[in-house]
């Protein structure tokens, strides 16, 4: 019995941990990274989980801002962290997620705009993100134990939304700021396409995300008006176990369009590619830990966008089933 419960468990506590996809507002502050690899596994319906993850970015573009609007000439750093709680819920028979995640940091940089040079450091806390996510293709919600141990994503397809409110620190005078001062958010299909068995240490996944992005005008950006046409994201994994507890993943990303325009005067629109890798392992049955690092690539032009950014991520995750079965097994 006690080595049927510690195998319930184990299985149980791999599908919590799944959840690691909860970092999904993670993008708010890791534009040129991505989502990340693994993101949208399914989890145990119940499940809670509080990511907590740090980023050190820099580039032409300012990190925070999900236009990537590039300033040619300027220099961005910027260390942040941030936190959020996420849950997994039923909708009918089939999983969804909702989650919010906090920005706060320091941000950094140079910039020159309209002959008038900028050096400043902003830090404080950034836009909230919320997110919502639904599965439309795929197996149904996993709901019990039953539903754990013959559960294959097999092929899945999500539809998402997220919004961020424009709440964060923001100083008119200056480019260079934490917050944004405007609407923002994106609609995805994120896709897992599992490849060979679905046995922890063998589990291999193609994974993609084609997104599109959306702001509203920032109508005092240093004094001007400034619009972003639509973003256009498309972001690809191949993951593949090291062993039960260890994964890697290679990473490809590719934003095109986003074109902005302050006061009438146009820039250029987004086509870059970045390329980089994540790292991931599952601490025990509640704690998770990855690292991811990322680079564009075809950027030799003045207008291309330039980022780099590593990013590290913590999430502890539970579950109330999963809690009483260890507190069932720490009394047998």
């Amino acid at each position: 019995m006690n080595n049927f419960i510690k195998f319930i468990s184990m299985r149980a506590g791999n599908f919590s941990l799944a959840l690691f996809i909860v970092m999904l507002c993670a993008s708010i502050s890791t534009m040129a990274q991505g989502d990340g690899a693994r993101f949208y596994w399914k989890g145990f319906m119940g499940t809670n989980a509080v990511p907590v993850i740090v980023n050190s970015m820099g580039g032409n573009a300012n990190p925070m801002d999900p236009s990537n609007t590039v300033i040619p000439g300027s220099e961005f750093s910027a260390a942040m962290s941030m936190a959020g709680y996420a849950r997994m819920l039923p909708i009918g028979k089939r999983s969804a997620l909702i989650s919010v995640l906090v920005p706060m940091g320091r941000i950094s940089g140079v910039a020159s705009l309209d002959g008038i040079d900028f050096s400043a450091t902003s830090r404080g806390f950034g836009d909230p993100m919320v997110q919502f996510s639904i599965n439309v293709i795929g197996p149904k919600a996993i709901m019990n134990i039953p539903d754990i141990l013959r559960y294959k994503p097999g092929f899945s397809l999500d539809i998402l939304g997220s919004l961020a409110v424009p709440i964060g620190q923001y100083d008119n005078t200056i480019p260079i700021n934490i917050g944004q001062n405007r609407w923002y958010g994106r609609i995805g299909i994120p896709i897992v396409w599992q490849i060979g068995q679905w046995i922890p240490g063998k589990r291999t996944t193609f994974e993609f995300l084609p997104a599109v992005w959306f702001f509203t005008d920032n109508k005092d950006f240093v004094g001007k008006t400034m619009s972003t046409k639509p973003k256009y994201q498309l972001e690809a994994h191949l993951t593949r176990d090291f062993m039960e507890r260890m994964w890697g993943s290679f990473d490809v990303i590719s934003y095109l369009g986003g074109k902005s325009t302050v006061d009438g005067v146009e820039g250029d629109a987004l086509s870059n590619l970045g390329l980089g890798g994540t790292l991931g392992y599952q601490i025990n049955e509640n704690m998770q830990l990855t690292l991811s690092y990322n680079t564009t690539v075809n950027d030799n032009d003045a207008e291309d966008l330039k980022m780099d950014g590593f990013r590290i991520t913590f999430l502890y995750g539970w579950h109330k089933l999963i809690e009483g079965m260890h507190r069932l097994k720490g009394n047998e």
